[in-house]
C-alpha cells in the first residue's frame, strides 16, 4: 500500500493540469481570456471548446455569435482539432447501441468474459491499435475500456482495485485518449454519467489527470463531482490506498477550481468522508491566506469539528488523529503531519520569545509588578493564543492526541506566558490554568514545575492588577480561589467540572492525575487559612447579575460556607454576603439563593458537636431595615429607594427561609442548648412582604426560581398573603384594565393630596361632592401610588357609616381598598380594624396591634354595629376575618415550634415508660387544634347571628324566611299577594347583601375545613336560619354525612334541630343520600314516638312534623311511611286524653278515612266540621293541639301531592 501510495502521488507530477484562469474562463466561457492562454493550456480543452464550435447553440443572441467567430479563429490555427472534428462525425447512435448490446453481453456471459461488440479481435497491444485505428474505432476501443472499468466498480462492492491499462498510462497518446473520453461522455451523457465515469478513473494511472481534464470540460459538473466522489469515499482516507488516491484526486479537482474548496470541505463534513481531504483542503487554503494575526482556518476548522455540537462529526474526526497515530512514525506525505506541524509553526510564532526553561531562577530577583525576564504576549495575539489552547486542548482530550516532546515543550512556553491586562488577556489566563489542571502530563521535569509555581504566584500577584485594568469583573483570581477551596476539601470532581466548564468542552481527566497540583496548591500556594482570611477581602462584584459570567467570589465564598471554612477559623463573612446580596441585579445569578440557604445552615448549624458556637453571625435588623428604606411607609415609594428590587427580594427570601429553617430545628438547636434569635414581630410589621412579591411576579423571567420559593415560604408561613380572592382581584387590577385607567390618568388625579381627601372627608356631613371626585379620580391610580392615602382613607371609615352617605362612595371606598390590600395587606387591616371600632363616649379606644389580631382574630367582629348593614364595609371587614383566621393558624404553629423544648424537662422524667416520651407533644398539638375549632367557629356563630334580623327590622317584617321564600319556592296562595308586595324590598335592602356575603365566606371556611361545618351544626344556631344557611352556601350538602349522627345525639334539641336541617337539605339537594337519611329520620321519629313523656312528645313533635311536608315533597316514595307516622301520632295523642274523647273522635275519623280513601280528600276538606274543627284551636291541652298539627299536615301534603310538587 505505501508503494500505491507513492506512484500515487508521483505519477501526475509530469503532466500539465488545467490551470484556475484556464478553469475559470471556460466557466464563464470568458473568450477574450481564452485567448490568451497558451498553447499547451488551450489543448487541454480542445474537446469543449470544438463541440462549442460545430454544434448548433441554444443561445441565439449576437454577442454569442461574436464569441463563437472568436472561438472559431482560436481554433483555426491548432492542428488537434482536426482528430476532434473527425471524433464528433461519429455515429454515435450506433455506438451506444453497440455499447448496449456489450454490456448486456458482459452482464449475461459475466464480467470476465472476452468477447466484445464493440471492439473485434485485436491484433496487436491497446496502445498500437490505438495508434494505427481510425477515430470511430478509437471511440470504440476507449468505451470498451471504460466500460470494463466501470462493471469492474460496480461488482468490487467498495474494494479498492488497481487497474493497469496501456491506454491511459502511454504518455504519447494521452492527450489523444484525453480527447475521446471527454467527447464519449459529451456525447453518450446516459451511457457514461460522469460521476461514474469519475469513479472508474481513479482506478487507473493519471486517473487524476483525466478527471481534472474530463471536469475542465464540462465546468458544470464540479459540484456533482466532488460530491459523488465524497459520497462513495471511505470513511477514513488515510487508512487505504484507494481513500489516499480519491483523496488527491479531489485536491487537484480542488486546485484547479479553488473558490469552491471550501464548499467541497463542507461536503466532507457533511458526509464524515476524507478527514483527510477536509484537512488537506484547510491546509491549502491557510497557506494561500496566510494571516498574521488573526486566527487561522486550520484552527477555526479543527476546533468546529472537536468542539461542534455534532457528535457524529466529533467521533470521526476523533478516529482519523487516533488511526495516525497508531500508524508507525509519519512522514511530510501524512495529511496529519502536515498537520501537527502547520499548528505547531503557528504556535511558535506567537510565542513572546523563544525562552528555555532553564532561566527560571531569574525570576526570583525581586522586580517591579509588571516587569519580568519573561516577555509578555503581544496584546494582538492573544485572541489566537486562547484559540490554539482549545485546539490542543481538544485535540487532546477528545481525540487523543500524544503531543511530541517539541509540541509539548512549545505548549508549556505558550500557557506560562503573561497577557496584557484585557478582557482577551483575563479568558487566556483562565485557559491556560485549566489545560494545566487538565493535562498535568505536560509538566514532566523539575525546572518544567518550577516554571508553573512561578506562573502561578505571578497569577495571584497579578489578579488585583489585572481586574481593575480590565474591567473584567469575573477574574483569574476567583478561579484560583475557588480550585484551592476544592483541592483542600479533596472535591476533585468539582476541580474536573470546573475545568470542563470553562475549556467548552468535556474531556475525561482521571482524579490521580491531579495529585501533584493538589500538593502544589495546598502546601505550597494556597493553605486553607490564607484561602479563609483572602476570600473575605475579595471585593464583591458589583452589580451582580446573570450576565455576568465566568467564576467570581459568589463561587469561593459559596464554596468557603460549605466547607465550613469561615467557622473553623473564625472569620465572620457576615458583612461580605450583606454586601454581595445589596449589588444584586436583574437577571438573577442562579448562586444568590444556595448562598443564602448555605449561610442561613452555617448560622443555625454548628460546625461541629465539640464546639457549638462556631457559628456565622445572622444579618441584624437594622442592615435588614436600611435595605428597605424607601419602601416602607414613604410618600413616594419609587424617589426613596436606595436599593434595587432584587437586592430586596434577597433579603425577604433571606429573611423567610431564615425562620423557616429555625423552626424546622427546634428541636435539634434545644439539644445542643442553643437558641438562635429569632426576628421580632415588629421587624417583619415593617417589611412591606406583599409589594415585593407583587414586584417580583412581574419579573418573573427575570428572577429565576426566586418567584417561586417565595411564593412556597408565604404559602407555609404567611397563609393570609396567598388568599386566592386576592390573587384574583391582582390580576384584574394588574390587567389590560390597568392599562385603560393609565390612558384615562389625568393631572387632576395626580394633583390631589392625602390632605385634600382628609378634607373632603371631614365635610362629608355637608356636602358628598368633593370626596366622591376625588376618590372617583384615585381609582385611576396604581396601587403602589395609591400607598400614601391609605391612612386617610381608613381612618374616615367610621364617617361612612352615619346614616345619608351615597351608596357609591362607599362601592368606591370599598374598591380603593381593595388595591390597597394588594401591596400592604397586613398594615392595612390594622389600620382599617382600628377604624372601625365602636365609638363610645368617654371611653378610650384600644389600638390594636398585628399581634393582638393573629392572636384573637375575633377582634375584627367587634366593630361598629353598623357596619354589619352596610355591605361594602362588610365585604372589607370579612376580608379580614378570614385573613387573621388563617393567619391565627400559622401563627399558633410558629408558636408550638418555637416552644417545644419547654416539655422536653417532663419527657426526661418519664423515662421507662413506654411511649410516654411524646405525650406531651401530642397533647399540645391536640390544645392548638382545639382552639382553632373553637375559634372558628364562634366565628361562624357570630356570623349567623348578624344575619338574623334585628328588632327594628322585624318590625318592618323583614326576616330570613321572607328573604328566601323566592330561593326556596315555597310560596303558599295566602302568602302570594304579600310576597309580591315585599318581594322587592326584601331582595335590595342591605341584610340581605350582607347574608349573601356572609354565606359565601362561611361557604369558603366549610370547603377549607368540613369538620367546621360539623362542629357548628352539632352546637346548632336558630332555625329560623336554615332556609337561608341551606340555600345560600353551597357546600351545605356536606350536612348529609354527619345527620345521622346527629339525631342520635341524646339532647332532644340537636335530633329537632337535625331534622328541621334534613327537610331543608332534601328539598335543595333531593339525591339518593337525601332519601336513606330521611327515610332514617322518619323511622327515628317512629321510635322516639313510642319512648317519649307526654311533655317531651309535644316538645319534639310539634317543631318537626312541617319537616314531614318538605320529606314527601322531595320524595313521594316516602307518603306512605310519613302517612303511617302521622295516624299514630295522633292515636298515640287520643289515647292521652281520654276526658276530650268527644273533641279528639271527629279528628280521629278524618285521620282514618284520609289514610283509607286519600282520594276523598276535597269533600273533607268541605266537612264544617273540619272547617271548625281546624279551628278550635282554644284548647290548651298539648296533645289536642299536636293532634290539630297532624290533621293540618295530612291536610298541606295532599294539597301538595294533589297539585303538583
Amino acid at each position: 500500500m505505501n508503494e500505491g501510495s507513492t506512484v500515487n502521488m508521483t505519477e501526475c507530477t509530469s503532466l500539465q493540469f488545467v490551470s484556475p484562469f484556464a478553469f475559470e474562463a471556460m466557466q464563464k466561457v470568458d473568450v477574450v481570456r481564452l485567448a490568451s492562454l497558451s498553447d499547451p493550456e488551450l489543448r487541454l480543452l480542445l474537446p469543449c471548446l470544438v463541440r462549442m464550435a460545430l454544434c448548433a447553440p441554444a443561445d441565439q443572441s449576437q454577442s454569442w455569435a461574436q464569441d463563437k467567430k472568436l472561438i472559431l479563429r482560436l481554433l483555426s490555427g491548432v492542428e488537434a482539432v482536426n482528430s476532434i472534428v473527425a471524433l464528433l462525425s461519429v455515429d454515435f447512435h450506433a455506438l451506444e447501441q453497440d455499447a448496449s448490446k456489450e454490456q448486456q453481453l458482459r452482464h449475461k456471459l459475466g464480467g470476465g468474459s472476452g468477447e466484445s461488440i464493440l471492439v473485434s479481435q485485436l491484433q496487436h497491444g491497446l496502445t498500437l491499435e490505438f495508434e494505427h485505428s481510425d477515430s470511430p474505432r478509437r471511440l470504440r476501443l476507449v468505451l470498451s475500456e471504460l466500460l470494463a472499468i466501470m462493471n469492474k466498480v460496480s461488482e468490487s462492492n467498495g474494494e479498492f482495485f488497481f487497474k493497469s491499462s496501456e491506454l491511459f498510462e502511454s504518455p504519447v497518446y494521452l492527450e489523444e485518449a484525453a480527447d475521446v473520453l471527454c467527447i464519449l461522455q459529451a456525447e453518450l451523457p446516459s451511457l457514461l454519467p460522469i460521476v461514474d465515469v469519475a469513479e472508474a478513473l481513479l482506478h487507473v494511472r493519471n486517473g487524476a489527470w483525466f478527471l481534472c481534464l474530463l471536469v475542465a470540460n464540462v465546468p458544470d459538473s464540479f459540484n456533482e463531482v466532488c460530491r459523488g466522489l465524497i459520497k462513495n469515499g471511505e470513511r477514513q482516507d488515510e487508512e487505504s490506498l484507494g481513500g489516499r488516491r480519491r483523496t488527491d484526486a479531489l485536491r487537484f479537482l480542488c486546485k484547479m477550481n479553488p473558490s469552491q474548496a471550501l464548499k467541497v470541505r463542507g461536503m466532507v463534513v457533511e458526509e464524515c468522508h476524507l478527514p483527510g481531504l477536509g484537512v488537506a483542503l484547510t491546509l491549502d487554503h491557510t497557506k494561500n491566506e496566510a494571516c498574521e494575526d488573526g486566527v487561522s482556518d486550520l484552527v477555526c476548522f479543527v476546533s468546529g469539528l472537536l468542539l461542534g455540537t455534532n457528535a457524529k462529526v466529533r467521533t470521526w474526526f476523533g478516529t482519523f488523529i487516533r488511526n495516525g497515530q497508531q500508524r508507525k512514525r509519519e512522514t511530510s506525505s501524512s495529511v496529519l503531519w502536515q498537520m501537527r506541524r502547520q499548528l505547531l509553526l503557528e504556535l511558535m510564532g506567537i510565542l513572546p520569545t523563544v525562552r528555555s526553561t532553564r532561566i527560571v531562577e531569574e525570576a526570583d530577583v525581586e522586580m517591579e509588578p509588571n516587569v519580568s525576564v519573561y516577555s509578555g504576549l503581544k496584546e494582538e495575539h492573544v485572541v489566537k493564543a486562547s484559540a490554539l489552547l482549545r485546539l490542543y486542548c481538544a485535540l487532546m482530550g477528545i481525540a487523543g492526541l500524544k503531543p511530541t516532546e517539541e509540541e509539548a515543550e512549545q505548549l508549556l512556553q505558550l500557557m506560562t506566558s503573561r497577557p496584557p491586562a484585557t478582557p482577551a488577556g483575563v479568558r487566556f489566563v483562565s485557559l491556560s490554568f485549566c489545560m494545566l489542571l487538565a493535562f498535568s502530563t505536560l509538566v514532566s521535569t523539575p525546572e518544567q514545575e518550577q516554571l508553573m509555581v512561578v506562573w502561578l504566584s505571578w497569577m495571584i500577584k497579578e489578579e488585583a492588577y489585572f481586574e481593575s485594568t480590565s474591567g473584567v469583573s469575573a477574574s483569574f483570581g476567583e478561579m484560583l480561589l475557588l480550585v484551592a477551596m476544592y483541592f483542600h476539601s479533596n472535591q476533585l470532581s468539582a476541580i474536573i467540572d470546573l475545568v470542563c466548564s470553562t475549556l467548552g468542552m468535556k474531556i475525561v481527566i482521571k482524579p490521580s492525575s491531579l495529585s501533584r497540583m493538589k500538593t502544589i496548591f495546598t502546601q505550597e500556594i494556597f493553605t486553607e487559612q490564607v484561602v479563609t482570611a483572602h476570600a473575605v477581602r475579595v471585593p464583591v462584584t458589583s452589580n451582580l447579575s446573570a450576565n455576568i459570567t465566568g467564576f467570581l467570589p459568589i463561587h469561593c465564598i459559596y464554596q468557603l460556607l460549605r466547607s465550613r471554612s469561615f467557622t473553623k477559623h473564625k472569620v465572620s463573612i457576615k458583612d461580605w454576603i450583606y454586601r454581595q446580596l445589596c449589588e444584586t441585579s436583574t437577571p438573577l445569578h442562579p448562586q444568590l439563593l444556595p448562598l443564602i440557604d448555605v449561610y442561613i445552615n452555617s448560622i443555625l448549624t454548628p460546625a461541629s458537636k465539640s464546639n457549638p458556637e462556631a457559628t456565622n453571625q445572622p444579618v441584624t435588623e437594622q442592615e435588614i431595615l436600611n435595605i428597605f428604606q424607601g419602601v416602607i411607609g414613604g410618600d413616594n415609594i419609587r424617589l426613596n429607594q436606595r436599593f434595587s428590587i432584587t437586592a430586596q427580594l434577597l433579603v425577604l427570601y433571606y429573611i423567610l427561609s431564615y425562620e423557616e429553617a429555625l423552626l424546622a430545628n427546634t428541636k435539634t438547636l434545644a439539644a445542643m442548648q442553643r437558641k438562635p434569635k429569632s426576628y421580632s414581630s415588629s421587624l417583619m410589621d415593617q417589611i412591606p412582604i406583599k409589594f415585593l412579591i407583587r414586584q417580583a411576579q412581574g419579573l418573573q423571567q427575570e428572577l429565576g426560581g426566586l418567584h417561586s420559593a417565595l411564593l412556597r415560604l408565604l404559602a407555609t408561613n404567611y397563609p393570609h398573603l396567598c388568599i386566592v380572592d386576592d390573587w384574583i382581584c391582582e390580576e384584574e387590577i394588574t390587567g389590560t384594565d390597568a392599562l385603560l385607567r393609565r390612558m384615562l390618568l389625568t393631572n387632576n388625579a395626580k394633583n390631589h393630596s392625602p390632605k385634600q381627601l382628609q378634607e373632603a372627608f371631614l365635610a362629608v356631613p355637608v356636602s358628598h361632592t368633593q370626596v366622591m371626585q376625588i376618590i372617583e379620580h384615585l381609582t385611576l391610580l396604581s396601587a403602589s401610588e395609591l400607598i400614601p392615602y391609605a391612612e386617610v382613607l381608613t381612618s374616615n371609615m367610621n364617617q361612612l357609616l352615619n346614616s345619608g352617605v351615597p351608596r357609591r362612595i362607599l362601592q368606591t371606598v370599598n374598591k380603593l381598598w381593595m388595591v390597597l390590600n394588594t401591596v400592604m395587606p397586613r398594615r392595612l387591616w390594622v389600620m382599617t380594624v382600628n377604624a372601625l371600632q365602636p365609638s363610645i363616649k368617654f371611653v378610650r379606644q384600644q389600638k390594636y396591634t398585628q399581634n393582638d389580631l393573629m392572636i384573637d382574630p375575633l377582634i375584627v367582629l367587634r366593630c361598629d354595629q353598623r357596619v354589619h348593614r352596610c355591605p361594602p364595609l362588610m365585604d372589607i371587614t370579612l376580608h379580614m376575618l378570614n385573613g387573621y383566621l388563617l393567619a391565627s393558624k400559622a401563627y399558633l404553629s410558629a408558636h408550638l415550634k418555637e416552644t417545644a423544648e419547654q416539655d422536653r424537662p417532663s419527657q426526661n422524667n418519664t423515662i421507662g415508660l413506654v411511649g410516654q416520651t411524646d405525650a406531651p407533644e401530642v397533647t399540645r398539638e391536640e390544645l392548638k387544634n382545639a382552639l382553632l375549632a373553637a375559634q372558628d367557629s364562634a366565628a361562624v356563630q357570630i356570623l349567623l347571628e348578624i344575619c338574623l334580623p334585628t328588632e327594628e327590622e322585624r318590625a318592618k317584617c323583614v326576616s330570613p324566611d321572607s328573604l328566601l321564600r323566592n330561593t326556596q319556592g315555597v310560596i303558599t296562595t295566602s302568602t302570594l299577594t304579600k310576597g309580591m308586595e315585599e318581594g322587592e324590598d326584601n331582595l335590595l335592602c342591605n341584610l340581605r347583601e350582607v347574608q349573601c356575603l356572609i354565606c359565601c365566606l362561611l361557604h369558603q371556611m366549610y370547603i377549607a375545613d368540613p369538620n367546621i361545618a360539623k362542629l357548628v351544626h352539632f352546637q346548632g344556631y336558630p332555625c329560623e336560619l336554615l332556609p337561608l344557611t341551606v340555600a345560600g352556601i353551597p357546600s351545605m350538602h356536606i350536612c348529609l354525612d354527619f345527620i345521622p349522627e346527629l339525631i342520635a345525639q341524646p339532647e332532644l334539641e340537636k335530633q329537632i334541630f337535625a331534622i328541621q336541617l334534613l327537610s331543608h337539605l332534601c328539598i335543595q339537594y333531593a339525591l339518593p343520600k337525601s332519601l336513606s337519611v330521611a327515610r332514617l329520620a322518619v323511622n327515628v321519629m317512629g321510635t322516639l314516638l313510642t319512648v317519649l313523656t307526654q311533655a317531651k312528645r309535644y316538645t319534639f313533635f310539634m317543631p318537626t312534623l312541617p319537616s314531614l311536608v318538605s320529606f314527601c315533597r322531595a320524595f313521594p316514595p316516602l307518603y306512605e311511611d310519613i302517612m303511617s307516622l302521622l295516624i299514630q301520632i295522633g292515636q298515640v295523642c287520643a289515647s292521652d286524653v281520654a276526658t276530650q274523647t268527644r273533641d279528639i273522635d271527629p279528628i280521629i275519623t278524618r285521620l282514618q278515612q284520609i289514610k283509607e280513601k286519600p282520594s276523598g280528600w276535597s269533600r273533607i276538606c268541605k266537612d264544617p266540621t273540619y272547617k271548625n274543627g281546624s279551628r278550635d284551636i282554644g284548647s290548651m291541652d298539648p296533645d289536642v293541639q299536636l293532634c290539630h298539627c297532624i290533621e293540618s299536615t295530612i291536610i298541606e301534603i295532599i294539597n301538595m301531592s294533589v297539585n303538583g310538587i
